[in-house]
């Protein structure tokens, strides 16, 4: 048992989400005893299923020292997520190959964020992390770029307080989806881990504003258009659910008529030059411009 190692970040992010089952004060111990269990196990979880069998033992033999209420109702809930489902934490890339360049990342914001002033962070794959006018067009807010390598949304759900919560921020806009989508991953997986991505934000800080940005379309990815229009139509959907929740299109305004606008690219055919990211200020101004929604 003590010789268990201990999980990655993504684990302990998941485990939190659950956080957002127990909200109210009486039921706070139910979230604080899921978490210990998840925190523990969840590596576990991840490995051959002889060892799955043995660590949902452990679990099942630690539930019955807890409450009758509280073991139904986590017991349930950990074996399930960790062991039974397929979640996107789990079939995930291995975040870990970022951390050299999110731990440099975090080095660099913290040297430069203001905590006396309002924050609004921007995160995401390649497409925010190679915006580099993007505080200068937006003079007006103290913005944190935290967009790093070519990340999925796994990756964000993983880093997600190093790179977003640690900076209180008062808005948070968000780019991911792309890469998920090029590496065949499907729409609702996606949308599953931003929900995640969401919750976990909703919980550290209800109605916190969360701008989902749209899949861009690209050269180098144009083959895949429609299984990226059916991402960003189940995104919208989604965000038109919660008040707190936005939708910013960048797909239609970068087409001319049925057809990508190939100017707007860089050599590799997949990020933008500055008359793309011209396009990208246009609409997402209005949402970094408005004080309440």
């Amino acid at each position: 048992m003590e010789n268990i190692p201990e999980p990655p970040q993504v684990a302990l992010s998941k485990a939190r989400v659950i956080g957002s089952e127990f909200r109210t004060t009486e039921n706070y111990t139910k979230f604080e005893l899921c978490f210990a269990i998840s925190k523990r196990y969840a590596m576990v979880f991840q490995q051959i299923p002889l060892v799955k069998k043995t660590a949902v033992k452990e679990i099942l033999s630690l539930l019955k020292r807890n409450k009758p209420m509280i073991r139904t109702i986590l017991g349930m809930n950990c074996l399930v997520l960790f062991v039974f489902l397929p979640t996107s934490g789990i079939h995930a890339q291995d975040p870990l190959r970022f951390e050299a360049e999110v731990n440099q990342l975090k080095l660099k914001n913290d040297s430069l964020w203001n905590s006396a002033l309002p924050t609004q962070v921007f995160t995401g794959s390649s497409s925010i992390r190679m915006w580099e006018d993007l505080q200068a067009r937006f003079p007006e807010k103290h913005i944190v770029n935290s967009g790093f390598g070519g990340s999925q949304a796994s990756d964000l759900l993983y880093y997600l307080e190093l790179l977003v919560l640690d900076y209180s921020p008062e808005k948070v806009f968000i780019y991911e989806g792309d890469n998920d989508l090029a590496e065949g991953k499907k729409p609702k997986e996606i949308l599953h881990t931003l929900r995640e991505i969401s919750g976990f934000i909703q919980n550290q800080h209800p109605g916190l504003p969360i701008v989902f940005i749209s899949a861009k379309p690209s050269i180098s990815r144009w083959k895949q258009r429609k299984k990226y229009r059916r991402f960003n139509r189940k995104l919208e959907k989604w965000t038109r659910q919660d008040a707190s929740l936005f939708f910013a299109d960048v797909w239609k305004p970068m087409l001319e008529g049925s057809r990508l606008d190939k100017t707007l690219f860089v050599e590799d055919g997949l990020h933008l030059n500055s008359k793309g990211y011209d396009i990208w200020e246009k609409i997402l101004h209005p949402h970094i411009a408005i004080e309440t929604y």
